[in-house]
């Protein structure tokens, strides 16, 4: 028997309450430029501390130790399903996210316009960040291409500098076993889409011939005059909050990408504000209706992605500060955590393990008087893998029955 039989066999139903607020990438290193501090450690933040001296803290790994999580693998193990054994593409996410009905059969890729220079090569694989804006003038211009091969092509602006293109066939079977096109760094040149099987290196081709059309239609465009694909996918079964675990769940957040994933489980998209305290306002004007809410913070991580220390720590300050509208309704178990981290000297995702917190009536206290990576190393939680919060949430909730006689 393994843990999610374990789960299925002693999940029930109460009317307790569970918040996860997810402050993506929030996770980092310490830096000499800033008192050999983390941007956890360097802001101002009396709530989260406040919070911390009466929980119980530790460490979430993601994946397995070493792995760096994508998003996508990060919060499938947030909310307990294991990233190994369950993949969903980012296209996926990203086209359910903005709302599009993607058919069993489409291919999805999340798709970044991207800055290249005269011979070829990437400048800035986000094209400065272009608004959405200019992202939807943008897209209307690819909107030309239609079809090729029998292939139909469907473009959708997505938030800020991302978009999304659909793959339909009606007459012949498309594969996703297709690599990304983005070489994940500045300096080389875009990648040639490959399959690896009959009916992937088909639609290849077609994603080949659609990047050469679209590439010829913005070259003229600035910073804007590519574009790069990632996450090529089709739609996978994977089961719902419900099924797996009895919760009426509910998401806030902003982005497409994991209102996508939230959508694929099963959760209601709840509107999501521009700022912290919008999110915030958001469940408890919500907070009735459902069993789990999913909070996202998206700040965080393009802070770290960035390499930006002082906006990280201006994010998390922010957070902080809107906290108390989220604790004068505390559900019964509160979770605070990320999906990954993104230290800001790395620029990226890592493996590093992410500072995690738990508060409810039943988790106990570590006598840790900050929220922090080095105050978390401290706590009862201790290291373990993101795929089991969920059970330690639902524990708290007092959702399990015990297990055996």
């Amino acid at each position: 028997m393994n843990y999610d039989q374990v789960i299925k066999e002693t999940i029930k139903s109460n009317n307790s309450k569970i918040v996860m607020l997810v402050m993506d990438g929030v996770g980092d290193l310490r830096s000499p430029k800033f008192h050999n501090k983390t941007p956890l450690e360097y802001a101002q933040t009396p709530n989260l501390d406040k919070l911390a001296a009466v929980s119980a803290l530790g460490r979430s790994i993601p994946i397995l130790p070493g792995i760096t999580p994508g998003s996508g693998p990060g919060h499938l193990g947030l909310f307990g399903y294991d990233p190994l054994q369950i993949a969903i593409g980012r296209g996926v996410l990203e086209s359910i996210g903005i709302g599009f009905d993607l058919k069993n059969g489409d291919v999805a890729a999340r798709c970044n316009f991207a800055t290249i220079n005269e011979h070829g090569r990437i400048t800035d694989r986000r094209a400065g960040r272009i608004p959405t804006e200019i992202t939807e003038i943008l897209c209307q211009k690819l909107k030309s291409i239609k079809e090729i091969d029998g292939v139909e092509i469907i473009i959708e602006p997505g938030k800020g500098h991302r978009f999304v293109t659909v793959f339909r066939s009606k007459e012949k079977e498309i594969g996703a076993l297709i690599n990304d096109t983005d070489p994940l760094e500045e300096g080389k040149a875009p990648l040639a889409a490959k399959g690896q099987n009959s009916q992937s290196e088909f639609l290849a081709k077609v994603i080949n011939k659609f990047i050469h059309l679209g590439y010829d239609l913005l070259k003229n465009e600035h910073p804007a005059n590519a574009f790069l694909l990632r996450g090529i996918a089709s739609k996978p079964k994977i089961p719902t909050m419900r099924d797996k675990y009895l919760l009426e769940s509910a998401a806030i957040a902003a982005y497409p990408m994991y209102r996508g994933i939230a959508s694929l489980l099963g959760m209601t998209l709840l509107p999501a504000g521009d700022s912290i305290e919008g999110l915030f306002q958001s469940y408890i004007e919500n907070r009735h209706k459902y069993d789990f809410f999913f909070i996202h913070v998206k700040g965080t991580d393009q802070a770290g992605e960035d390499g930006d220390f002082d906006l990280k720590v201006s994010c998390i300050e922010k957070v902080d500060k809107a906290l108390p509208i989220l604790l004068e309704h505390i559900p019964d178990v509160l979770t605070i955590t990320g999906d990954h981290s993104s230290p800001c000297a790395m620029r990226s995702h890592s493996w590093h393990p992410v500072p995690t917190l738990i508060h409810g009536p039943f988790t106990g206290s570590d006598d840790v008087q900050f929220f922090h990576e080095n105050a978390c190393n401290q706590g009862s939680l201790g290291f373990f893998e993101s795929k089991y919060l969920m059970g330690i949430l639902l524990s708290n909730a007092k959702r399990l029955d015990k297990f055996g006689a």
